[in-house]
């Protein structure tokens, strides 16, 4: 065999391993980028979806407190309403106010000795 072709036919098969080395290469960081780029979209998306539930959370909790101090308010004015009514003087009935008379007699009567 002719040592110039045999050299030939070498470099022949090292340059095309040496294309395929590359173009696998190639292709590796292409799907490298592919996959940075796959994982930053990822990654924003599920930040966007955080914030909805953030957003989603904090309004339903706002409803929330609302309605309890809604709630709050009217049993508040209900209590208040309450202790207003009992701190006010209430009219005493015909057998109440013959009963005080009645302990007022007798407690004079004591007081000044004709209980005795």
């Amino acid at each position: 065999m002719n040592p110039v072709a045999e050299d030939k036919a070498f470099n022949d098969e090292a340059e095309a391993a040496m294309a395929r080395v590359l173009a696998v290469e190639r292709e590796a960081r292409e799907d490298i980028e592919r996959a940075r780029a796959d994982v930053e979209r990822i990654a924003e998306g599920a930040r966007l979806a955080t914030r909805r539930v953030a957003e989603r959370t904090e309004r339903r909790i706002r409803v929330a407190v609302a309605a309890f101090e809604r709630d709050l308010a009217e049993r508040l004015a209900e209590i208040e309403a309450t202790a207003a009514t009992l701190a006010a003087p209430q009219p005493l009935s015909a057998a109440e106010l013959a009963a005080l008379h009645g302990a007022v007699r007798a407690l004079a009567r004591e007081l000044v000795g004709a209980g005795t």
